[in-house]
Parts: C-alpha cells; sequence; structure tokens
C-alpha cells in the first residue's frame, strides 16, 4: 500500500523494541506504529523513538480508547489514524507528516479535546499549564513559531508565514520543543492554545 510512488518502506518490525531499533539504525522520516505489539508496545516504542528523535510517530491502530489516544500523543506521536482509514487517506497522511504536519483521525479528534480540556493525569496538566518560564525564555522569534504551531501549520507554511526557508523553520521548531520540554509539535500546539498564542495573543502574567 504504501511503498512506490515516491514512499520507500526501508524497514518493518513485529514489535515495540525492533520498530526502536529499526528507527535508530534506518533513520526514516515517518515510523507508522501500531498500538497492541508483544513484549514493548506501541506506546512506549514511541516514546523511545521521539526522545532518541529518530523519526515523527503515525500510531495506526485499531482502537480509539481514550487512554490509546492520549498515551499515544503525550508520548510524542505526531498523527493517529484508526486501521479503519482508506488507503489513499494513509498513503496522504505519511506524507503530510514527512512534511510536518500532525494528522488525527476525525473520530479521536473529539478524545483528544475533552483529554486536554479536563487535564487527565499530571503529563496533560503539564501540557496544559508549562512552567511559565519556559514561555518567558522564549524568543520573539520562538514565540512566533509556537503561535504557528498553535494554528496547525506544516514546516512549510510556518516558513512562508514567517518569510523564512523551510529549514531554518525546522531548526526553529528543533529548538523551541526542547526549550518546551516537549517530544512533539503537537503537544507544543497545546500549549500555544491554552498561551493564547495561536489567536497571536500572548498570555497574561499574573505576579
Amino acid at each position: 500500500m504504501l511503498d512506490g510512488d515516491g514512499i520507500e518502506v526501508v524497514g518493518e518490525a513485529a514489535d515495540g523494541a525492533t520498530a526502536v531499533r529499526n528507527a535508530r539504525l534506518l533513520r526514516p522520516d515517518v515510523v507508522l506504529m501500531d498500538i497492541r505489539m508483544p513484549g514493548m508496545d506501541g506506546i512506549e516504542a514511541t516514546r523511545a523513538i521521539t526522545q532518541q528523535r529518530s523519526a515523527e510517530v503515525l500510531v495506526l491502530t485499531t482502537f480509539d480508547l481514550d487512554d490509546y489516544v492520549r498515551g499515544a500523543l503525550l508520548a510524542g506521536a505526531v498523527g493517529f489514524l484508526l486501521k479503519s482509514t482508506t488507503a489513499s487517506a494513509l498513503v496522504d497522511a505519511v506524507r503530510r507528516v514527512a512534511a510536518g504536519d500532525g494528522v488525527l483521525a476525525p473520530e479521536v479528534t473529539r478524545t483528544l479535546i475533552r483529554a486536554f480540556a479536563e487535564g487527565a493525569g499530571s503529563e496533560t496538566a503539564n501540557l496544559r499549564h508549562p512552567p511559565s518560564k519556559a514561555l518567558d525564555d522564549l524568543t520573539a522569534r520562538e514565540r512566533e513559531v509556537l503561535a504557528c504551531l498553535g494554528q496547525g501549520e506544516s514546516n512549510l507554511g510556518l516558513a512562508r508565514a514567517l518569510g523564512i526557508s523551510e529549514s531554518t523553520a525546522k531548526t526553529h521548531v528543533s529548538r523551541l520543543l526542547a526549550k518546551l520540554g516537549v517530544t512533539s509539535r503537537m503537544q507544543a500546539a497545546v500549549i500555544a492554545r491554552e498561551a493564547g498564542l495561536d489567536r497571536g495573543l500572548p498570555e497574561t502574567q499574573v505576579p
């Protein structure tokens, strides 16, 4: 389904540990990750891959349970699709993730919104309310980049919005994620929206 038309499948894995090892050795642009696998599951594997910055992770699973959606995205996945998706939609999602976009199946969008709105779990709460110093320490350019992420911009869209090259945009995003202590642009987007930066409004600071 994926091998061809500009997409090359460089490796396969039957379990999470192998997926992590292959991602480290092969350095693909995108890892298409299942949730339920023997040994290390897909969420743990996603966390390991994003922490070592081997690749972007797009989760593809049969299950749309709240815990799986939240767990995958908090682990650093930039997309979540159900296996009921069409072949063309899957190919499009892989291309979009490779280009720097986040992708969410319509069926799980409401789950994600509810999870972050309720602040379920300490990890979610930390994303919704990051240390104020982390935002205060951002440069003006980094706040612009964060605002663009909050609006769902890809690296190309970010580059056009800020009048910079796409490679420079990627560099800014990488540095921003490190400063915020997050592993994916989707997590940064949540922070941007909580801070009001997606509307171009800085967060109000209260002493």
